[in-house]
């Protein structure tokens, strides 16, 4: 620990000491399925998580959900539930402000075989959520309380949010996001390392789910196909135009067809699903345009209608000037603390991409070391939730003692 100060040290310790604590909670947090649809699970996942941040100074409470209307597999929008989100809100009249995020969902579904938990002999965790995120959450809490304890914690004022929707898009929460984003000097979000030796997620793409809702016109396939509108090979056609558009800087997944008919009907109704990544703020303007152009020439071509619905919902994140330093703020405390840094671009989105496109720098992978995670073989390495809020701890005091960010 050279290169600490007395106060950095002993805020270091503290967060150390708490891993067995840390454990604890991501056994009884993981232990409750809250899958992102699972709206009871989240409800206690929440409740559990609330009395957990009761113990920092400042105001507890569960913030409501947004509106999210989606598309369902008949081409009718729907308002679409989601959980409650947590906010807590500390000092707000501090000098220094910063922002904590994470997510209480998982993508295991209250129907998924992947429920239980299971201790390895290897000093590793596997169960659902365990490495994403449930851990992170408990890393940011114990780091947060580490400080809480510290001489320079009136000097820090800070939100934290725990969104209830992050694996789904984050729809319900990005407004309280970007709320929280407001007037903050930095931020941390919890996601795992990009990688079980604890590399960080740097630069990342921007995400947009869409659903093209196409509508033709029926006739009898044998008959008189003539006067039919296949919305079908319409579905068809825009998806390999969308495909089309894939390059080094834009990925395109088309990944659904609902609709169609009987094999004797020309199907008049098809629902399109896409995914797109775009890799800057100028690549998803074009990708934008690029969508329009495609939908107005099949709609033009097969003369059917077709109902645009969706956005980039995760911005672009490069890698701007403000970002590198608060990444190097990171990398010198993880010297410090002989736990080498390094960080590389990642091809997922979370909420680092809607944190940075309000203006302020984050570091989105200071959760635990862990792998594998969305499926039945996610693990955490018990030993990194001492490490990760130790490194969370000296950040959170060097930022609020003037280090760079």
């Amino acid at each position: 620990m050279e290169g600490m100060t007395s106060i950095e040290r002993a805020c270091v310790e503290r967060a150390m000491a708490a891993q067995d604590e840390m454990r604890g909670q991501v056994e009884a947090w993981a232990a409750v399925n809250s899958g992102s649809r699972n709206l009871d699970g989240l409800a206690r996942v929440a409740g559990l998580l609330g009395d957990a941040f009761a113990a920092l100074p400042g105001a507890v409470r569960l913030v409501d959900p947004a509106p999210v209307e989606a598309v369902d597999a008949s081409g009718k929008r729907f308002e679409l539930p989601h959980g409650k989100h947590l906010r807590v809100t500390v000092r707000p009249e501090a000098a220094t402000q910063l922002l904590f995020t994470g997510h209480m969902d998982t993508v295991f579904g209250v129907d998924h075989p992947f429920q239980t938990l299971t201790m390895l002999g290897d000093g590793t965790i596997n169960g659902p959520g365990v490495a994403d995120m449930k851990s992170g959450i408990a890393v940011m809490l114990a780091a947060l309380k580490a400080v809480e304890d510290s001489p320079v914690a009136p000097e820090i004022g800070y939100e934290v949010v725990i969104n209830s929707d992050e694996e789904v898009g984050s729809l319900a929460s990005a407004a309280l996001l970007a709320e929280a984003a407001r007037g903050k000097r930095a931020a941390l979000t919890y996601e795992p390392s990009a990688l079980p030796d604890g590399t960080l997620a740097g630069a990342r793409p921007g995400s947009g789910n869409f659903s093209f809702t196409i509508r033709g016109r029926s006739a009898h396939a044998g008959r008189n196909p003539e006067d039919g509108r296949n919305a079908l090979v319409a579905a068809a056609d825009l998806a390999l135009r969308l495909k089309a558009m894939v390059g080094q800087r834009l990925s395109v997944n088309p990944a659904r067809i609902d609709g169609g008919s009987p094999n004797n009907v020309v199907p008049d109704l098809a629902i399109l699903r896409v995914n797109l990544r775009p890799a800057t703020p100028e690549d998803q303007a074009r990708a934008q345009a690029l969508i329009e152009g495609a939908v107005a020439m099949v709609a033009a071509e097969h003369e059917v209608g077709i109902d645009s619905h969706g956005h980039f919902a995760r911005p672009p994140k490069p890698m701007t000037a403000a970002a590198e330093a608060l990444f190097g703020l990171v990398k010198r405390a993880g010297a410090d603390l002989g736990q080498p840094i390094r960080w590389q671009p990642s091809g997922g989105v979370c909420d680092g991409n809607n944190i940075a496109a309000c203006g302020v720098p984050v570091v989105d992978t200071m959760g635990a070391r862990g792998g594998k995670i969305h499926s039945g073989e996610e693990f955490l390495i018990i030993e990194s939730l001492g490490e990760r809020a130790a490194l969370s701890a000296l950040t959170i005091l060097r930022l609020a003692q003037g280090g760079a960010a």
